[in-house]
């Protein structure tokens, strides 16, 4: 046994462990799991499979990644939980496999975050570079896209959608697709404007920022139904790359979109 997998780890012998990763004391790695180079296991951590992980992955202890899903209708099919590089899974995360009718499939890119006590559910697809505070929580069949942040204690409900750089707010209940760019916040979610620090921090030039923002105004502070306000961008702002993608993500909406704007009821679909 390697000097740096710990006398008391539980190594299922289906396993496929890179010679350098790293397994802690009392942490159980089951059947049909691959961890990539320079990958940690935390004392008591249990990861199970079919699942593979990539490189330079921590896993904190008493993280779970890659269990069964909670759902009623799993019948003990082969499925699955895809990771990338280089996450981070903090203290008590649970993070499980997709369902047999749900495509069978969980997966996480690179560069993810996920706090203490953060879940993603069976089926749901996260991108890279994305931030879960504490106790965050997906259910089944969410898809977040890129660079976006979930606040602390905030819930997002099945099969809805977190565009890329979205800003969900701590405490905050999202049963609609939650905007890119934007601040979403509450429990009535409402649109608090373009999250302009948090994209300047990520390196989004002004000009980009500039357009993000003359769309939201198109989209939520103006006369325009959301057709109307798509029109109106793609003639002012369609060569912007981001334009295209907002465009694109409130015309795939299956669930609506979030556009309520503080002390305004109610929400207009995408």
């Amino acid at each position: 046994m390697s000097k740096a997998i710990h006398p008391s780890a539980i190594i299922d012998p289906s396993a496929e462990l890179a010679a350098d990763v790293e397994v802690g004391p009392y942490a159980v790695i089951g059947a049909h799991v691959s961890l990539g180079a320079g990958s940690l296991v935390g004392a008591g951590a249990q990861v199970q499979g079919p699942a593979s992980i990539g490189e330079e992955n921590q896993i904190y202890p008493h993280a779970c990644v890659g269990f069964d899903p909670q759902d009623l209708k799993f019948g003990g099919g082969d499925t699955r939980l895809e990771v990338g590089d280089r996450n981070r899974f903090r203290e008590f995360c649970t993070i499980h496999r997709g369902t047999e009718k749900g495509g069978g499939l969980t997966s996480i890119g690179d560069d993810n975050l996920f706090m203490a006590y953060t879940h993603v559910a069976h089926d749901c697809h996260v991108k890279s570079r994305t931030v879960f505070s504490n106790a965050a929580t997906l259910a089944g069949h969410v898809e977040v896209d890129d660079d976006s942040t979930i606040g602390a204690f905030s819930a997002v409900h099945q099969f809805c959608r977190v565009g890329r750089h979205a800003y969900i707010g701590g405490y905050s209940v999202i049963t609609r697709d939650a905007l890119p760019w934007v601040k979403t916040v509450g429990i009535k979610p409402a649109c608090y404007g373009v999250n302009t620090i948090g994209l300047e921090r990520k390196g989004v030039d002004a000009d980009t920022i500039e357009a993000v923002s003359t769309a939201m105004r198109l989209l939520l502070r103006s006369k325009l139904n959301t057709s109307q306000a798509i029109e109106r961008m793609q003639a002012e702002l369609g060569d912007v790359d981001e334009i295209s993608y907002l465009i694109e993500f409130l015309q795939s909406s299956e669930r609506g979109v979030i556009t309520s704007l503080p002390g305004r009821k109610g929400s207009r679909g995408g």
